[in-house]
């Protein structure tokens, strides 16, 4: 049953049918909506990433700037040869609040490595589901 939710939350997702509700408070459920953003990203799924971020949303890049959701969302819509990787996600549960830590990277289409970071993203639990209320980047050196 653990792992039926978040499948279950990913398929409403995809058929459009609004964001979902009674999500799971666990570190699956936080993990599989990391990867469900990744998803909605490359699918330039502005309304299953418009569930995942909270109207408050802030994203701090490792350039400096801060990106706010309606930024975010337009960045989401824009075609890209660019695909997203993320591995160590460990996510950290306090109450109705919790963080995701993992690494991210960008591959293109020809395979190529492009940057890599680490992320933490700040949710809170709202409205039935995790909403993402805030993130932050560290872009890992480049490799010589």
């Amino acid at each position: 049953m653990k792992f039926f939710l978040p499948l279950l939350y990913s398929l409403s997702l995809v058929h459009g049918q609004g964001c979902p509700a009674g999500q799971p408070k666990n570190p699956a459920t936080l993990v599989q909506v990391e990867q469900d953003w990744l998803q909605a990203v490359e699918r330039h799924d502005q309304a299953a990433l418009a569930c995942i971020l909270a109207d408050e949303f802030e994203e701090a890049n490792f350039d400096g700037s801060v990106m706010d959701r309606t930024a975010m969302l337009a960045t989401a819509a824009k075609p890209s040869t660019v695909h997203f990787e993320l591995s160590g996600l460990h996510a950290h549960l306090h109450g109705d609040a919790a963080y995701v830590r993992g690494t991210g990277g960008t591959r293109s289409d020809d395979g190529k490595f492009h940057a890599k970071n680490r992320f933490t993203d700040i949710f809170v639990y709202r409205d039935g589901r995790w909403q993402c209320v805030a993130g932050h980047e560290s872009h890992f050196p480049e490799e010589r």
